[in-house]
């Protein structure tokens, strides 16, 4: 059986992985270590990384390149949160004898929970009308609509569907589009299947949800944003190339776009000097669409299973290049 040794446990950033997952079953021995801080760098990664033989991966926090891959001579196994990772290079890990690892999917529901979460308070001005509040004022904005309003799904697939049908629930006019639409499967959910441009042309609301490859990076951008509604709002809850950065924060600045809110961004965690620090009309979170205790239980206690599967020589979930 594969013996293994040190285990690290990456982007642990709530202090929270010790409470998901019996870590102290563990092989007899084997010391795991929790990294609550983000690991930047490609050198600060194989810097802290390089004395463990088993690393577990939040989702795709921390990218694991060839050329990282390529400067971890002792680790084995690498175990990513979710059934897959854009962020690992499984090619170069085949190359290298790395045993790449998966979880069962986690965080579909909460993804689409934090996409009405972020969208009311949009449409609402939650987060600004708090800080009013707070400061001893009283009602500063005028809020919207939902009912009537039109909603624009870009993917219509896990996530996009559960946002479809609450939409619904509010009584919008619910569209969607993508390049792998099913109309019947829209039509028999209560959604019009219409093409991009009417989408992006005639919606209230537009949210992504596709998964990031090469055909969805640049999706919206300046064309896009261009057809856009002046007080249209844009919800990205997918992964931040899906839009492009510079066109929508110039939408936002110049107010030819209503407002934005993101989950997701280009570097993550946010750099302090970043330039949507400041952005006008939107709100921001760190990340958080599959960040929950029924996704943690999922993703820790499956990449247990994993490490202790790996022990055992019968390695599971494996993912290929």
């Amino acid at each position: 059986m594969p013996e293994i040794r040190r285990v690290a446990i990456l982007d642990d950033y709530q202090h929270t992985a010790h409470r998901h997952a019996a870590w102290d079953s563990l092989p007899e021995g084997v010391q795991h270590t929790y990294f609550s801080e983000h690991l930047g760098s490609p050198e600060e990664v194989t810097a802290a990384l390089e004395p463990f033989d088993v690393v577990v991966a939040m989702r795709e926090r921390t990218p694991f390149p060839a050329e990282v891959l390529d400067r971890l001579p002792n680790l084995r196994l690498l175990v990513t949160t979710g059934p897959a990772n854009a962020a690992i290079d499984t090619a170069a890990a085949a190359r290298r004898g790395i045993v790449v690892s998966g979880t069962r999917p986690a965080g579909l529901t909460s993804t689409a929970e934090l996409t009405w979460g972020l969208l009311h308070a949009l449409t609402r001005s939650i987060p600004a009308e708090d800080r009013t509040l707070r400061g001893g004022a009283w009602q500063q904005t005028v809020g919207r609509d939902l009912h009537g309003a039109r909603l624009g799904v870009i993917g219509l697939g896990g996530v996009g569907s559960r946002v479809a049908r609450v939409g619904i629930a509010f009584g919008m006019d619910v569209v969607a589009w993508s390049t792998h639409l099913d109309p019947g499967y829209a039509k028999a959910m209560g959604v019009t299947p219409v093409s991009k441009q009417e989408l992006l042309t005639t919606s209230d609301v537009v949210t992504l949800h596709v998964r990031l490859s090469p055909r969805t990076v640049g999706l919206i951008g300046s064309d896009e944003l261009a057809l856009m509604r002046p007080d249209a709002l844009l919800i990205n809850t997918s992964r931040a190339p899906v839009v492009d950065e510079e066109a929508l924060l110039a939408a936002l600045r110049t107010g030819t776009l209503g407002g934005a809110a993101l989950d997701v961004h280009f570097t993550e965690p946010l750099p302090a000097d970043s330039p949507w620090r400041d952005a006008p009309r939107t709100v921001l979170t760190p990340h958080l669409g599959y960040v929950t205790t029924g996704a943690y239980a999922i993703f820790y206690r499956d990449a247990l299973d994993d490490i202790l599967a790996y022990a055992a020589g019968e390695p599971v979930r494996l993912l290929t290049p």
